[in-house]
């Protein structure tokens, strides 16, 4: 369950040169308001293609966020200085877009949100929140509080306009509007997410030019932090590592590529972490060979040593493995039974066709 401590929006109009930063905060006591924050809090914070990082030293983003948890400055205020930074930066771009700035504060209430599942949601559920929120006897506060800053593109929209001619008769129109914000459910391309407890930072940002320069606003200006590559994008790699190593030594990739998948998930179920090490030291556990030049490849290609990826994200990438054969038979099947016999087994004949047996199959279901 996700909670929503503060929110504001401040409004850009680099086509007039003039903006608009909010002196109050958003009423999220409103239920349309609140659920259009929290939808886009949840798709910003659990995007498989968030990449990674740590404030450099002397960010000076990273100062005032360290003020705002101490309470030297309030939430009203460094939201500003953000919308202050994004305008006099957006506003010298070459490719000038639309956009508003979301800020946020928000808690995501994890044990709640299990305990809300066991009891079925509803009052009970809302009643346990409330329990844990007053510090209640039996109520282990595994929550994590955010700081977050989306640039929300407006985009054109058409609607009709009601209104009379000269005597009275209904007479209407359309109006075009250039300040329509973006459905929760569309996808944002420049955001941030600092974790308040340990400043780890999630974030997703496009390259802009200014001049002749080529940069990201987000990780280069406003944070001011290193850039470690997402979630996504390793698992990719690790996936294409396992798939090259088995191939070369003349193994079942598929089945190689679906272990490191079943690896990838049941790590990140544990430690919301994962290491590519591990991975291949999981997957060629009984050949040598091929798990040393796993190690080998990974170190060239510089892999991180450890991986943060969410347990929401790690159903996305790896819960299950899709395979497509020669022949336009497509399969998909759950990446943890690629090392069981007793639900899928793949052979290869002399002649290096390979055969997939499905086993214990109780029910079909045409889909």
């Amino acid at each position: 369950m996700m909670r929503i401590s503060h929110a504001i929006l401040h409004a850009f109009d680099f086509e007039s040169g003039s903006y608009s930063f909010s002196q109050r905060e958003l009423d999220v006591s409103e239920r349309a308001i609140k659920s259009y924050v929290q939808r886009h809090m949840r798709k910003i914070s659990s995007s498989v293609e968030n990449k990674h990082g740590q404030f450099s030293e002397g960010s000076g983003f990273a100062d005032a966020l360290h003020g705002y948890v101490g309470g030297q400055i309030d939430f009203v205020e460094i939201s500003q200085q953000v919308a202050q930074y994004l305008w006099e930066e957006l506003r010298r771009c070459d490719d000038l877009e639309e956009c508003d700035l979301l800020v946020c504060d928000f808690t995501d209430t994890k044990d709640m949100k299990v305990r809300a599942e066991e009891a079925g949601n509803g009052a009970v559920a809302e009643a346990m929140v409330e329990a844990a929120n007053e510090g209640e006897d039996g109520f282990e506060d595994l929550s994590q509080e955010f700081f977050a800053a989306v640039l929300l593109p407006r985009r054109q929209a058409f609607v009709h306009e009601l209104g009379s001619d000269a005597v009275g008769a209904p007479s209407n129109g359309i109006l075009r509007h250039d300040s329509t914000l973006p459905n929760p459910t569309q996808k944002v391309d420049s955001y941030v997410v600092v974790d308040l407890s340990d400043f780890s930072i999630d974030f997703h940002d496009k390259v802009r030019t200014v001049g002749s320069q080529e940069r990201m606003v987000i990780p280069d200006g406003l944070l001011q932090c290193s850039v470690q590559a997402s979630s996504k994008e390793v698992v990719e790699a690790v996936e294409k590592i396992v798939a090259d190593v088995a191939e070369e030594y003349g193994a079942n990739v598929t089945e190689a590529v679906a272990q490191a998948k079943a690896v990838v998930r049941s790590s990140a179920d544990r430690e919301e972490s994962f290491t590519p090490e591990e991975v291949g030291r999981q997957v060629f556990e009984d050949r040598p060979q091929m798990k040393e030049r796993f190690e080998e490849v990974s170190r060239q290609q510089d892999l991180p040593e450890e991986v943060p990826v969410k347990r929401g994200v790690a159903n996305r990438l790896a819960k299950n493995h899709k395979i497509k054969t020669d022949t336009g038979i497509e399969i998909t099947f759950p990446s943890q039974y690629a090392a069981d016999d007793n639900y899928i087994e793949f052979t290869t004949d002399a002649d290096g066709y390979v055969s997939i047996v499905i086993k214990n199959v109780g029910k079909i279901e045409n889909k």
